[in-house]
């Protein structure tokens, strides 16, 4: 039954069939776009970002010094 396997795979019609693939051609060239150095970052100018920074640390410093409060790791002088 799988004596002639390969020889009958090798006669298939469903290989005699098949037509070469067009070679892919190459995609348009577009020109390069030169990077700006200080953009714009989430439509905020530098200032912005700064002051967003700014708010972000406070924030973390204070929720760091009530996390040190409750769980007692920390106590107030008076």
């Amino acid at each position: 039954m799988l004596d002639n396997l390969r020889e009958s795979a090798n006669q298939s019609p469903f290989f005699q069939d098949e037509q070469p693939e067009p070679e892919p051609q190459p995609a348009p060239e577009q020109p390069k776009k030169p990077k700006a150095a200080s953009g714009p970052f989430l439509g905020m100018t530098a200032v912005q970002r700064f002051v967003l920074a700014l708010i972000l640390f406070f924030m973390t410093c204070v929720l760091g010094g009530f996390f040190l409060l409750v769980t007692e790791k920390i106590m107030l002088p008076f």
